[in-house]
């Protein structure tokens, strides 16, 4: 029978996939339990790594009854503990870049969008993703393997008050830009040379109004007229990339 199951059986979460396993064992941070996985996957993941867990060579078959049911798992699954909580202070002060970068997400509960949001903060060098932790995806199989071992290389902090860790970024001196259509101006002119934090919602509800009024301004990306939005887990890559190449 197929459990179809996140949470491992014994306690903690199923992760699967070469990419989000492979990140997870290079974690420090992260517990982990045991694994299952195929002869060719073990060849993949290497014996250093698999030198930390527990580990069991098994069939595709079986690595597939621990999963939901349609999981690319790539013939790979580690159960393992969640990720211990963090604040953002603490998160903040131990990144040595120049110009820190937080993404600040609002209601924007679609694993697969949330995973490439991550995936995206991994490749421009994100200090950390914050989501509100009743409406955000948690930390789970999916979201890790959309994120394609991002979860494990960016913090991604669940917090209570999104309101509030917006005005803990503001005290800490970071410049707030809401991300809307309706900004003020195009986000090249918002950019500033400092910390920086980027606020996106959903993408239909929007950002909430308590959320908007906590930034210290809204911009927009400039696109055709024909075309009324982009995804949000795109206007992310574009924002990020144009935040880069400002700081070039």
């Amino acid at each position: 029978m197929n459990k179809g199951l996140d949470k491992g059986s014994t306690g903690g979460l199923w992760l699967y996939g070469l990419h989000s396993v492979r990140a997870a064992l290079r974690n420090p941070q992260r517990n982990v339990k045991r694994a299952l996985l195929t002869e060719h996957a073990a060849s993949a993941l290497g014996k250093p790594l698999l030198g930390r867990v527990r580990h069991e060579i098994t069939s595709a078959d079986s690595v597939s009854r621990l999963l939901p049911a349609g999981a690319v798992h790539q013939g790979i699954a580690l159960l393992c503990e969640p990720l211990p909580k963090r604040d953002i202070e603490d998160v903040l002060s131990q990144v040595s870049d120049k110009r820190r970068i937080v993404l600040v997400l609002d209601q924007i509960s679609d694993p697969h969008n949330v995973g490439a949001i991550m995936r995206s903060a991994a490749a421009f060098g994100v200090s950390a993703v914050i989501v509100q932790d009743r409406h955000a995806p948690p930390e789970s199989g999916v979201l890790a393997k959309s994120a394609s071992g991002a979860l494990d290389i960016v913090p991604y902090l669940q917090l209570v008050n999104i309101s509030r860790a917006l005005d803990e970024l503001g005290e800490l001196g970071f410049w707030r830009v809401a991300l809307a259509g309706d900004g003020e101006q195009p986000l090249s002119e918002a950019i500033s040379s400092g910390d920086i934090a980027i606020v996106l919602g959903s993408e239909g509800s929007g950002m909430r109004r308590l959320v908007r009024e906590r930034c210290d301004t809204a911009a927009f990306i400039p696109i055709e007229k024909q075309m009324e939005s982009l995804n949000v887990s795109n206007a992310t890559a574009i924002a990020l990339y144009e935040i880069r190449r400002a700081a070039a």
